[in-house]
């Protein structure tokens, strides 16, 4: 008698970890925090803008040769923009299946709006959102000079001071950047419970710690724009 052949194959582990509600949340907690440690130095090099042009476009410059002459002009950045783009698709991604997921397991609507979704879930989710957009048209504005009429290539400084020097520019940074200490606050807690690190005797810690990165990573980013307007940096 021939033996049957076995046609179903086992998931991979990454599959099943992958697919696990645990998994997922893993997955926004690592990429989380590795995309906080890049707000972190990147507001760092922002405000680098207080000490002039010369010095703002000399560190605007430097991101481009880091790792020379091993490196190839330009190859550390493009490695660190892949790492971040992996980051936040993973992010949100994850993010999205287990709010779908979430929604599935409770397919009766409440009553009460607030009884389905706490504020901190829709502050997360809007949040997201909010800082989703922002991406693009960070990067439209400030990295390819798509949606910025006054554009120059190899001038970040007058490019900064151009972008804040409109309502618009101001209003959509400020607004991600309130949105962004918001998704911080909530988000730097939660991924320290879900890699294990929150406890009791921890939590108050870890929530004052979320709260100091929300705190400055906001004003830090906001100083720059407010700068500009009040004519600081011109």
């Amino acid at each position: 008698m021939a033996l049957a052949t076995r046609t179903d194959r086992r998931p991979s582990f990454a599959r099943t970890v992958w697919d696990s509600t645990v998994g997922k949340k893993t997955v926004m907690a690592v990429s989380g925090l590795i995309m906080l440690l890049y707000l972190v130095v990147h507001m760092i090099g922002n405000l680098k803008i207080f000490f002039g042009a010369g010095e703002f476009n000399h560190y605007a410059h430097w991101l481009r040769t880091v790792g020379e002459p091993f490196m190839h002009y330009e190859w550390t950045l493009w490695l660190v923009r892949v790492v971040l783009v992996v980051a936040v698709v993973a992010h949100a991604t994850a993010a999205y299946q287990l709010s779908r997921r979430d929604i599935r397991a409770r397919p009766t609507k409440y009553v009460h709006k607030k009884a389905r979704t706490s504020y901190a879930t829709r502050t997360m989710r809007w949040g997201g959102i909010i800082l989703g957009l922002f991406i693009v048209w960070h990067i439209l504005d400030l990295t390819t000079g798509t949606v910025h009429p006054g554009f120059r290539p190899g001038h970040p400084y007058q490019n900064v001071v151009d972008t804040f020097s409109t309502w618009y520019g101001n209003v959509v940074y400020i607004v991600a950047m309130l949105a962004l200490g918001l998704h911080v606050r909530h988000g730097f807690w939660s991924a320290a419970q879900t890699l294990g690190v929150g406890s009791r005797t921890r939590d108050r810690a870890l929530k004052t710690v979320a709260n100091v990165l929300a705190l400055l990573l906001t004003a830090g980013f906001i100083a720059v724009p407010v700068a500009v307007m009040t004519g600081v940096v011109s």
